[in-house]
């Protein structure tokens, strides 16, 4: 399950303002500030959900989730 605090770690990886994810993900600035803002896991339409995690993927970013209770993210830059 994706964590609001997994998309703002993501977001800071990237170098990314809410505003550059909000317009690489096609979703409305005030929908993405309102989902960083909560805590724990995100909630907010499903279909929004997917488009943030699969535009932060498709930048390099892989969500963990440790089945003990760990979260996280990773950037990953083929390039570098």
């Amino acid at each position: 399950m994706l964590q609001s605090a997994q998309l703002r770690a993501a977001r800071a990886l990237l170098g990314w303002r809410q505003n550059d994810l909000a317009k690489a993900s096609g979703v409305g600035l005030a929908t993405v500030a309102r989902i960083e803002q909560g805590e724990g896991v995100v909630q907010g339409n499903f279909s929004t959900i997917v488009k943030l995690q699969q535009t932060l993927e498709r930048a390099g970013i892989t969500f963990l989730d440790d089945p003990n209770g760990g979260i996280g993210v990773r950037l990953f830059r083929p390039d570098r």
